[in-house]
């Protein structure tokens, strides 16, 4: 076994050695160092460390220093032992975003590539800024549609167990009543219907709940696969309503990144290269990466990314315009405002449909039962 600080450290030492090894993989005592405190952080934890990284490093404290201040102060063991590892990667010399992309469960991908982008371009406190912006935004809708969901999901987990106890106990006991009307032909399909329901949740319930889970577990693992995440990132796209909601906020993140980068005087093909990831969604960054191509074989940015067919017509004309007025960089940096604005107003507006449109659920799931119930009885007092 080889010690060394990275792989390409190993390599190299192995070289020196005149030796050329086939493949160099970790230790299992290096894989449980590198990914043992690797855990999930709560995000409000993750919002505090990227705001006070950015404030030290604007104050002028060097990073290594940084990283050792807040790996004293945090209180969250996790996140600890997690600046701790990071901070000896980048004492070993290893950039911030290499030591960060070790630990996947804690900074995610959009955040690793948000870091490059800023250690890229000299903006490495504007972007933990943004960071830590971005992850106040998200805790704060989180807790919208939470605090919008905790009334109809109190509401549809009694009715589930109401309707559940039903189906169970009540229901079979007026499979008796209607079984002469079924015979005859003239039981409502409501009723069949239920009555159907009713004996495949006694009959087969552990069953269908198998199903059920094995079905979830399926799906997870698939969306877990690059495959997957691809496929996930297209569908999410196409989500009607959300959809539109989700590509304008990656279409923002995207606009804003690549203005600070070419503010700060990156060249555009890098810059685009950089911030395609920073969008969070592997169609739009595969988009955005054959825009770049195009640019570099003498095009303007405006009509590749109109080809693409993921931008929309009016912000097509606001990048052709700064292109032409060689004002590019504010352009896109207002367009991210702009979007954001507006995205935002919709979020605020979805949130508050959400807790009507779950009430409009549950009221047709118990109208249904009722329903099915009370119409044979109605049809034979109508008979009688």
């Amino acid at each position: 076994m080889l010690t060394a600080t990275s792989e390409k450290d190993a390599l190299a030492m192995l070289a020196s050695r005149s030796l050329f090894p086939m493949s160099v993989a970790l230790s299992e005592q290096s894989k449980q160092g590198a990914s043992g405190a690797s855990r999930r952080v709560p995000s409000r934890y993750l919002t505090v460390f990227y705001n006070q990284l950015s404030d030290l490093l604007k104050s002028g404290v060097p990073l290594l220093r940084s990283l050792q201040l807040l790996e004293d102060q945090t209180s969250h063991p996790t996140l600890r032992a997690v600046v701790q590892d990071v901070r000896e990667q980048v004492a070993d010399g290893s950039r911030l975003n290499d030591a960060m992309r070790r630990h996947p469960k804690t900074f995610n991908f959009l955040s690793v590539s948000m870091v490059k982008a800023g250690e890229e371009g000299g903006f490495i406190e504007e972007v933990l800024s943004r960071i830590a912006a971005f992850n106040e935004h998200q805790e704060e809708l989180r807790g919208k549609v939470t605090g919008a969901m905790i009334y109809p999901l109190f509401l549809m987990i009694v009715g589930l167990g109401i309707v559940t106890v039903m189906m169970v106990w009540f229901v079979p006991e007026f499979a008796a009543i209607f079984e002469r009307m079924k015979d005859q032909g003239t039981l409502p399909w409501a009723t069949t219907t239920l009555l159907s329901i009713s004996d495949a949740i006694q009959n087969q319930g552990l069953l269908i709940v198998a199903a059920i889970g094995g079905g979830i577990f399926g799906i997870v693992s698939y969306f877990r696969s690059e495959e997957g995440v691809k496929n996930l990132d297209r569908w999410k796209l196409k989500v009607p309503g959300l959809g539109g909601i989700l590509l304008n906020l990656a279409v923002a993140r995207f606009c804003r990144m690549l203005g600070t980068l070419l503010k700060n005087g990156v060249p555009i093909l890098q810059s685009l290269r950089i911030a395609k990831d920073a969008s969070g969604n592997i169609v739009l960054a595969e988009a955005i990466g054959n825009a770049a191509d195009n640019v570099s074989s003498g095009q303007s940015l405006a009509v590749p990314l109109r080809a693409s067919g993921q931008f929309s017509r009016d912000l097509i004309e606001m990048i052709a315009v700064g292109e032409e007025a060689n004002n590019l960089e504010n352009v896109l940096i207002n367009v991210a405002d702009n979007m954001e604005k507006r995205t935002s107003r919709r979020i605020d507006m979805v949130v508050r449909l959400l807790e009507p449109m779950m009430l409009l659920v549950m009221a047709a799931v118990v109208t249904f039962v009722i329903a099915a119930l009370l119409l044979p009885v109605l049809n034979m007092s109508a008979t009688a």
